[in-house]
């Protein structure tokens, strides 16, 4: 090659320094081929010299040629080339030189290529230049020049951009650029009308290209990184947008409940018709806010689950002037019953009034049976004279039975007179033996209204309606009353049914009477047989027994008396044994 080389500048020939050139770029001579390259002014081969040249580095070099090289053709590529060079050997001021003056360089893929290449100060120079502004922040960024960066994401104004910038200032800790950064993208509306339903009813929003939506993402970015007060910031900032919308003051709601429970109520009732209802539910579900979750639960016209939240977590969810408005609009019957027992078990001191609101829904029946299971009745007083103009059996005798435990016999008559729909043989029977006279007359009072009734049939001609009287009240009626008045009135065949039942009744109870009489006399009879077969028993085993005598005294001398001979004439002493 040195021998090629003094030939060359020996005969000083264009052809020769090729020649010379392309050997020396064979054995990899870059920057002599580039030296001889000049000298033969040969700009053909100038990718084989770019290509060698950036695998040896050979960057000052190249610029010397490619400087010659432009003048010979107008070539993108050497262009392009040229300002990565530039680039390369850190010569900014001649990039900008060199993209003010006329030129081919495809600049967009220069300033992609820099930016891979991590040459970012040149990368720079160029995306602002084509004024590539979402690449320019992005590459301000890289340069950790974050104002700059949020300058370039604001003439960019695209979601993608904001993005990263906002996302780099966050991990640099730059809150306050983040914030700006972070407000342009969470107010960016949502023009897939497929999107916007799923978001009304709570489901997963996404675009429908796949992206995440862009709110979420930075709420999610945030959290992670454990920056709660500034997300919360943000978003309280993007209330106050001319183009803020119901994501951001639901993503609010969601990170009061997580991080800021105690402004969470405020905020719901501030914003309850711009928030998702669905998803900021499953939010207060998640962190256990019963209060709220009931608030929200009310707002959503779901009062059946309203109902059961404050009833499962009373502690907290509890308020009772909130639960009547709840309890009047629940759909679910059996939910009445279940505020029945929760009031009874943890507020018997306000279940009359929640009775009162919901009497006309309720089946009195049913809570007078609960009360009386608990052992109660007498707490519901009020509720049951409250209903006790619809004259339902149940309610009439558990008001009876109170005014006969509480002894008011004015307000027992009183409720007689009014409401008919009762046991009244059962009443009357239980008070007319009570020990308070007013009592006792309370049951001659029920009967004799009985009598009056029939009167009145008799008087008014009625006497279908006498029979049937006879059969309703038969109990309360006593035979010599019903016989004296069809007697007295030529009505006996009308009465006939009537006394057949009660001779029927009468014969009934004395066969009875004289079976339990035969029945008690035989069973007297077998015991008294029983009685003494035990007492001849007992004498016969008595006969075989021997005699139990007391020994007797001993004699002076130590001999005993003798034996006595014969019987003892009316002494009752037993006759002496025979001697032999």
């Amino acid at each position: 090659i040195p021998r090629v080389v003094e030939f060359a500048y020996h005969v000083e020939e264009d052809t020769v320094w090729s020649q010379v050139a392309k050997a020396q770029l064979r054995v990899g001579l870059v920057s002599d081929a580039i030296e001889s390259f000049m000298h033969a002014e040969d700009a053909t081969h100038f990718l084989d010299v770019i290509r060698a040249a950036e695998d040896n580095e050979c960057y000052h070099d190249l610029v010397k040629y490619l400087s010659m090289v432009r003048q010979k053709i107008k070539e993108p590529k050497v262009d392009s080339e040229l300002i990565y060079v530039y680039a390369k050997i850190d010569t900014l001021s001649e990039i900008e030189e060199f993209i003010l003056m006329p030129n081919v360089a495809n600049l967009h893929n220069v300033g992609d290529h820099l930016f891979d290449e991590s040459l970012y100060e040149a990368a720079k120079i160029i995306y602002a230049f084509i004024s590539n502004w979402a690449k320019l922040a992005v590459t301000v960024v890289r340069l950790q020049k974050f104002q700059g960066a949020v300058d370039a994401a604001g003439k960019a104004n695209t979601a993608k951009t904001w993005k990263e910038v906002c996302f780099a200032c966050v991990d640099a800790e730059e809150f306050r650029l983040a914030q700006i950064c972070g407000l342009n993208i969470i107010v960016q509306k949502y023009v897939c009308p497929m999107f916007r339903i799923c978001f009304m009813n709570g489901l997963d929003v996404k675009w429908q290209n796949g992206q995440v939506d862009d709110l979420e993402e930075v709420s999610e970015y945030y959290q992670n990184r454990g920056c709660f007060s500034e997300l919360i910031s943000l978003m309280e900032s993007g209330l106050g947008l001319e183009r803020a919308h119901m994501g951001i003051f639901t993503e609010l709601g969601v990170l009061y409940a997580r991080y800021r429970h105690e402004k969470l109520m405020e905020h719901i009732k501030l914003f309850s018709t711009r928030l998702n209802i669905p998803k900021l539910i499953r939010a207060c579900d998640e962190q256990q806010h019963w209060k709220e979750l009931t608030y929200l639960y009310i707002q959503y016209d779901e009062f059946d689950k309203a109902a059961s939240t404050v009833m499962n977590h009373s502690p907290e969810a509890w308020d009772h002037m909130q639960f009547k408005d709840i309890a009047v609009k629940v759909a679910n019957v059996e939910l009445y019953y279940k505020a029945v027992h929760f009031y009874l078990r943890e507020h018997p001191d306000l279940i009359n009034d929640v009775l009162n609101v919901l009497a006309l829904r309720l089946d009195h029946t049913r809570v007078v049976d609960i009360m009386r299971k608990a052992g109660y009745l007498l707490l519901v007083k009020s509720y049951m004279v409250a209903v006790q103009s619809n004259n339902v059996s149940a309610v009439n005798e558990a008001l009876n039975e109170i005014y006969v435990e509480e002894e008011d016999y004015d307000r027992l008559r009183e409720s007689i007179d009014l409401y008919d729909n009762f046991d009244q043989i059962g009443l009357a029977q239980k008070i007319e033996k009570h020990e308070l006279l007013e009592m006792r007359r309370v049951a001659a009072y029920i009967y004799k209204k009985a009598e009056e009734l029939l009167e009145y049939f008799i008087d008014e001609g009625k006497k279908e309606c006498f029979a049937a009287c006879l059969y309703v009240c038969y109990d309360l009626i006593s035979p010599d009353v019903v016989l004296t008045l069809v007697w007295l009135n030529n009505m006996i065949d009308f009465a006939m049914p009537y006394f057949c039942q009660v001779l029927r009744e009468y014969t009934s109870k004395v066969d009875t009477l004289e079976k339990d009489k035969i029945e008690a006399k035989k069973k007297t009879e077998a015991k008294e047989n029983e009685e003494q077969d035990i007492v001849k028993q007992h004498n016969m085993y008595a006969q075989l027994l021997p005699l139990a005598l007391p020994a007797p005294p001993p004699m002076a001398g130590g001999f005993a008396p003798p034996p006595l001979m014969g019987p003892m004439g009316g002494s009752g002493m037993p006759p002496r044994p025979p001697t032999f």
